[in-house]
């Protein structure tokens, strides 16, 4: 069985599929209180995430070459893996404060500004 992409993941995520997500993941992220560290450490590996996405995504789907294809999807995962862990996050973290900031409003709306911010510096 072929194991779906950690950029695929995130995308999923990134695109509002959360919804296909263990409810467990939902409830256990809602319940972490977040400082500001933590939403600007998300912000930041959020933008960095993008710009990889930016990045590969479009050499992914271009290339007709299988081989290609499953290198740069590799590629594209450990310099996801890599720009969240610099940042402080695992896959399944991250994917919790994703979905934590997503589904609360306060916090959606503050992580949006240092988002905005991030890219401005990126």
């Amino acid at each position: 069985m072929r194991s779906v992409p950690l950029y695929a993941v995130i995308v999923a995520l990134a695109l509002g599929f959360a919804g296909a997500w263990d409810t467990t993941v939902f409830a256990q992220g809602a319940q972490k209180s977040f400082t500001e560290d933590d939403l600007r450490r998300f912000a930041k590996a959020y933008v960095d995430f993008h710009r990889l996405e930016d990045e590969y995504l479009g050499r992914i789907n271009r290339t007709q070459d299988a081989k290609e294809r499953e290198r740069l999807e590799k590629e594209a995962d450990a310099k996801v893996t890599q720009a969240l862990q610099k940042q402080g996050f695992t896959i399944d973290s991250y994917k919790k404060t994703f979905a934590a900031v997503n589904n609360s409003e306060p916090l959606r709306k503050k992580t949006l500004k240092y988002v905005e911010g991030e890219r401005k510096r990126s």
